[in-house]
């Protein structure tokens, strides 16, 4: 199991994250609250997060693969109990709420469509992404 991420590691890098994110998204610094919707507040749209991933790779020297914070989010859940017809699960729910820590568990509700997860990725999300793939690739 990999190993927690705390408040610190998230401290450590969250600042040049931040910094990143209002670049990409052409929003000011102090609107990147860490648990800003990177959708809902700071109106980011899908082709946003590519272009913040690619910032995000260049700035930390890190690979990060498409599609991974959901990829991370479902864990060892098999897709089935993950989602049902495009709509997340309870047990799904219950896993992106332990997952995202950092998103506001109200925002985590049912019915929740697989489509509406990005909508829950928030600034830290984001330096959480970063610290895994720092962590991966330093274990690789």
């Amino acid at each position: 199991m990999a190993a927690e991420i705390t408040k610190t590691d998230v401290d450590a890098i969250y600042g040049t994250v931040a910094k990143t994110i209002a670049d990409a998204l052409g929003c000011e610094l102090d609107e990147v609250k860490r648990d800003a919707s990177l959708i809902d507040d700071l109106g980011a749209e899908s082709i946003d997060f590519l272009d913040l991933v690619f910032r995000l790779e260049r700035a930390f020297k890190v690979k990060i693969p498409r599609g991974k914070i959901v990829e991370d989010a479902r864990g060892d859940l098999p897709e089935a109990e993950f989602e049902q017809k495009g709509v997340v699960t309870e047990a799904g729910i219950a896993r992106l709420r332990t997952f995202l820590a950092e998103v506001p568990a109200d925002r985590i509700a049912a019915p929740l469509k697989t489509a509406d997860i990005p909508r829950l990725f928030t600034a830290e999300t984001f330096a959480k992404l970063v610290i895994r793939a720092q962590r991966e690739q330093g274990a690789a």
